[in-house]
């Protein structure tokens, strides 16, 4: 009799389980909600919501579209829900104390939020509702409990529907509004992040994507999600994601890694480091009555624009065999037949000459010399293109002195030359010694930054 009534319970227990076949499963219909209606708005909400935490009074009734999930960990107590299924306008965080809460509320649900008595807060664009907390009298935006999710969080009869993420480059992402699905096409992890995976265990990481004119974006990781420890992707493509902000820098969060679709080819390597004799120093300036007017000054004598990434000057101070200072010119693009000022007293240099410089950077730095260092123009590759002066030598009272004065490059010089020569040079100074010629020069007469002669 024992073992029939075993028999009875493991044959009811089989039957029971064997009706569920995963936990991933719709909202039954006698769950939905048929009888409230929207009766406000996410444009006239965001009217209403304020920089200060704030509790909603009236019984409002908002209506909208979840499309964040929290099967995959990557989110955590947090649902995103947008005003539309798809080009969407408008978007919310509201935060619940939920584990789970994909099984109630999955991707693609209608719901309606009564909000009446939840808080809420904008800050940049960034709507959040929830509860409230204090700390040290201030409110701010806490979980709403678990059972209070249900009453606020309804979900429509409508059932599920498909939400389409707004196709986006990632110059455009700083105009769009917070809180909203979109997809970007073209990307894939940046370099220095290949061989990485998606997030340091137990930590909340930043990862760096760009597309193939290198604008950047960042994706962040759960370190808890279950896809933290895979390796992120080599190729470039697609990838899908909720649109959030860090300060005034956008950023995605992906649902699961379905979200992620790196299968074509990476972009073609953008080759910016190049050499060329064609940029050389010009002019070198070391005024007689006003030392904050000094500059430097480089040429381009090629027929096109030239990009100095990675390219440096150097200098030497006096007789010094090491380098004193360095000025990086990443960045900038000296034109064509053109040239590219630099000054150690932008401000003064303005007001003397009656421009601003291409670049500003700080005293003792290679354009702020007093007339006896030398210099060094140095490529991408680190190949000395051009010289002004010999390394370990003082030039006080030699071929190579601007002591109060001005060193300028010949009108026949068109390239860079790696060993000084004193035949491509013009200098004078206050001393005339070594073939130069004694005479102090004044600013701004006697200069002309921004033209090579």
């Amino acid at each position: 009799m024992k073992n029939l009534v075993f028999a009875i319970v493991g044959i009811l227990l089989l039957l029971m389980f064997s009706c569920v076949e995963s936990s991933n499963f719709d909202v039954p219909k006698e769950n939905c909600n048929t009888d409230l209606k929207a009766n406000i708005n996410f444009v006239e909400l965001d009217s209403l919501s304020t920089e200060e935490v704030s509790q909603i009074k009236d019984s409002l009734i908002l209506e909208g579209y979840v499309i964040s999930s929290d099967k995959a960990g990557n989110f955590f107590s947090t649902l995103f829900i947008q005003d539309k299924p798809s080009k969407p306008t408008y978007g919310l965080q509201l935060e619940v104390d939920m584990r789970q809460s994909h099984l109630i509320y999955p991707e693609g649900s209608k719901v309606l939020l009564k909000l009446k008595d939840l808080y809420m807060v904008n800050k940049e664009g960034n709507i959040r509702l929830g509860s409230a907390f204090s700390s040290f009298g201030n409110l701010s935006i806490g979980r709403l409990p678990n059972q209070k999710v249900f009453e606020h969080v309804l979900v429509a009869c409508d059932g599920k529907v498909n939400v389409e993420p707004l196709l986006i480059t990632i110059s455009a992402l700083d105009t769009l509004p917070l809180n909203i699905l979109v997809q970007l096409d073209g990307l894939e992890v940046v370099d220095e992040e290949l061989g990485e995976p998606f997030a340091v265990a137990a930590e909340e990481t930043e990862r760096h994507l760009q597309d193939c004119e290198e604008n950047q974006t960042v994706l962040l990781n759960s370190g808890y999600a279950d896809f933290q420890a895979e390796i992120l992707p080599e190729g470039n493509g697609s990838i899908t994601g909720i649109l959030v902000r860090d300060g005034k820098n956008p950023q995605l969060i992906i649902r699961s890694l379905e979200d992620v679709d790196f299968i074509n080819e990476r972009c073609p390597e953008i080759i910016t480091e190049f050499t060329s004799n064609q940029i050389f120093i010009s002019e070198l300036a070391d005024p007689d009555n006003n030392s904050g007017a000094r500059f430097l000054e480089l040429y381009n004598s090629a027929s096109e624009p030239l990009d100095l990434n990675k390219w440096t000057l150097r200098r030497y101070t006096n007789d010094g065999t090491e380098v004193s200072s360095t000025i990086d010119l990443s960045g900038l693009i000296i034109g064509a037949e053109s040239t590219l000022v630099i000054s150690p007293n932008a401000e003064e240099f303005h007001l003397v000459y009656g421009f601003a410089p291409d670049l500003g950077v700080s005293t003792n730095s290679p354009a702020d010399s007093n007339g006896d260092d030398n210099f060094e123009l140095v490529d991408a590759f680190g190949t000395i293109i051009d010289v002004f002066g010999v390394v370990g030598e003082d030039g006080s009272n030699t071929n190579h002195e601007f002591e109060d004065g001005r060193a300028v490059r010949n009108p026949n010089i068109i390239e860079g030359n790696p060993v000084y020569t004193f035949s491509e040079w013009t200098l004078l100074n206050d001393t005339g010694d070594a073939g130069t010629i004694k005479l102090p020069q004044n600013a701004p007469q006697d200069f002309t930054p921004g033209a090579k002669y």
